[in-house]
């Protein structure tokens, strides 16, 4: 994400993402139309569920403009706390002592593994409330779903909420500046990759994952993808692992496990 907005505005590399995506899943509409929800309350929740992931991404998207990506790593996992505090009094999923001292570690394990990328410049202020805002409304869609969609199947919610986004998104780019997408190898392999394989394999996944397990549980596991990105970075960038790195690994290793302990 933070690779293509150097080439577009996030209104636009948003769109692009949901254009590619929905594309990507197209045919399945055709092999799962027998699945597609004909009642209305059920359509007009999916219709709510594709705003609020739209407006969500949008959000992380900007906040990402200004920020330094080791910040906006930490920000945008904070979800992981607010679907747990969600998750209780809605899904009535059990406050255990182990999840309420596992969260608080794989945050701060994501907080140690981004103090090499923070950096020195300071926090923009309007960036770090659009970051926090985009994961939470990220956590809403994990919420909303679990408890008013998980009957539908997955593919089906990810291809009509990715659709949404982008018949949403389409109008506020043409008021804001139009449509322009960049002729360059590079950006075309970024959107490429973010909307096929993140945004239609990944959500898809999630939502599978979703759908049985526990919305505390599955976000938790959302901290390993710092820590695995500090990995690849290791193997195939030569990138150098610090103290801290390997102390916000163990840290992420144990919050983990003890989310999901049984």
């Amino acid at each position: 994400m933070k690779s293509g907005l150097d080439y577009v505005a996030p209104l636009n590399f948003v769109l692009h993402r949901f254009l590619f995506s929905t594309l990507a899943l197209s045919p399945f509409v055709i092999a799962l139309r027998e699945r597609i929800p004909r009642d209305k309350e059920t359509l007009s929740r999916l219709l709510l569920l594709g705003l609020i992931n739209a407006s969500g991404i949008v959000l992380t998207n900007m906040g990402l403009v200004y920020e330094k990506s080791g910040i906006g790593a930490v920000l945008t996992y904070t979800q992981p706390l607010f679907v747990f505090c969600m998750a209780v009094p809605f899904l009535k999923e059990k406050a255990k002592a182990s999840r309420i001292l596992g969260l608080p570690a794989g945050f701060l394990g994501v907080a140690a593994l981004s103090l090499g990328k923070i950096g020195s410049i300071g926090t923009s202020t309007t960036s770090s409330i659009l970051l926090v805002a985009g994961a939470f409304l990220w956590a809403v869609t994990v919420i909303y779903y679990k408890k008013l969609l998980s009957h539908v199947d997955p593919i089906v919610t990810n291809i009509i909420q990715l659709a949404v986004g982008a018949a949403t998104l389409a109008p506020l780019n043409a008021l804001t500046g139009g449509f322009h997408f960049p002729l360059s190898a590079e950006y075309v392999a970024i959107v490429l990759y973010a909307a096929v394989a993140a945004s239609s394999l990944g959500l898809t996944i999630w939502l599978y994952l979703l759908k049985d397990e526990e919305a505390t549980v599955l976000s938790s596991s959302s901290f390993i993808v710092p820590m695995s990105a500090l990995f690849f970075g290791w193997l195939l960038l030569g990138e150098s692992v610090e103290l801290s790195s390997i102390f916000g690994t163990v840290l992420i290793l144990v919050g983990v496990y003890l989310v999901n302990r049984t």
